[in-house]
């Protein structure tokens, strides 16, 4: 049976319903705290629940947190603290063997998405009356003129005068009020597993290893505290197909074979089964709204192309989302027009970054002198400060 988490009793209808509690869905229901609006959270998993990711938390969610209430920051990295490790550098390693290391002045942390999402939603539940309903599994969602109304796997249905779908890659709500046909060309995969026991790896620093073989990809090697190490490979789903790749397959191959891989992981041990999961990227066309409905976060294909990091563009549409709520619901208008706008400020915020950023990917791709080439310039201070601002 769903769980009712809030202080009072779940009403029958609501004013906003946020399906996914994510980074996305839970910044907005952060954001809507104190609204005066009647706001429900939904998820088909009981928290804490596993979320198969690079595990990264890069700094621009924690400072639209922390713009937010700086409390939340706070507060977050006090609940994740026996479950993370603070970063302070990058290293990336070219096909050729080229290494550059690149310090982050901006606080960053690495930590499972079993404890991050779960302390995310602590913060909902300790600073709003967002009702919050888990292990309630989406089967249909419906809009009519006069609300939306969404039907739980069991139970009865939920209606509301708008729609935030925050589910990820996977998204119902997405499916359902907002479709868009899968392109390749605009979307990765990736598998991941945990390993302990990998050696030459600091505690506050993130491996990116680029390979000859699948260009538009990376190996990453991410601590994540507690001597727990997420270890991963995605490529474009486009060249997976064309290629007829396994990533399990190249995953084990890199680990036992690729020079600055393989010494390293003599010693590993995995932590359970390799997952995988898909990426949509960023920068395309994909509609972000639908009748009486925003999307946001991995739902409306926001992640970074070039990089593959997605809860920083989950928790910054969340907020603007949770921004363009308060208004429809003020003005008691939810026609394709009061909606809009929100698609326009996420352009205007993410969207060109993400845009430019699939433009890189795409270049380097298919260019590997010029790979080769931004690595020996990155050696240079002021030409790594430029590439850095360049790749965000």
């Amino acid at each position: 049976m769903p769980d009712f988490s809030a202080s009072a009793a779940p009403a029958a209808s609501y004013d906003v319903l946020i399906v996914g509690a994510g980074p996305a869905g839970t910044a907005c229901a952060l954001a809507l705290g104190g609204s005066g609006l009647r706001v429900a959270l939904v998820d088909k998993a009981r928290f804490p629940r596993d979320k198969v990711c690079g595990d990264a938390i890069p700094s621009p969610a924690l400072k639209a947190l922390r713009r937010l209430n700086p409390r939340y920051a706070d507060e977050l990295r006090a609940l994740t603290a026996a479950h993370r490790t603070d970063m302070a550098c990058s290293r990336l390693a070219s096909p050729a063997g080229a290494e550059v290391s690149v310090y982050w002045q901006d606080p960053a942390f690495n930590s499972p998405r079993l404890h991050f999402d779960h302390a995310l939603l602590e913060l909902v539940r300790r600073h709003t009356t967002t009702v919050i309903l888990e292990d309630c599994p989406i089967r249909s969602v419906a809009a009519t003129a006069e609300g939306v109304a969404v039907q739980p796997a069991t139970g009865p249905s939920l209606t509301a005068q708008l729609l935030i779908g925050c589910d990820g890659a996977n998204s119902v709500v997405a499916r359902q009020l907002a479709p868009w046909p899968l392109d390749r060309s605009r979307h990765c995969a990736a598998v991941r597993a945990y390993y302990t026991g990998v050696q030459d790896t600091p505690a506050t620093t993130s491996d990116f290893v680029f390979l000859s073989r699948h260009r538009a990809g990376y190996c990453w090697v991410f601590p994540v505290g507690e001597g727990l190490f997420n270890v991963g490979f995605g490529m474009l789903s486009e060249d997976i197909a064309r290629e007829q790749v396994d990533l399990k397959e190249v995953l084990d191959e890199v680990l036992a074979t690729h020079p600055r891989l393989a010494p390293r992981f003599r010693q590993a041990r995995r932590l359970g089964k390799v997952q995988g999961f898909g990426l949509p990227l960023g920068g395309g066309q994909r509609p972000l709204t639908g009748p009486r409905t925003l999307l946001c976060g991995d739902a409306a294909a926001l992640i970074d192309p070039l990089q593959g990091h997605g809860i920083d563009q989950a928790i910054i549409s969340g907020l603007l989302a949770a921004e363009h709520a308060r208004r429809c619901c003020a003005a008691r208008d939810f026609s394709p027009a009061a909606l809009q706008p929100y698609a326009a400020h996420v352009q205007r915020r993410l969207g060109r970054d993400l845009a430019r950023h699939y433009w890189l990917m795409r270049l380097l791709a298919r260019a590997p002198w010029l790979v080769e080439a931004a690595f020996s310039a990155a050696r240079l201070p002021a030409l790594r400060r430029w590439l850095v601002r360049l790749m965000g």
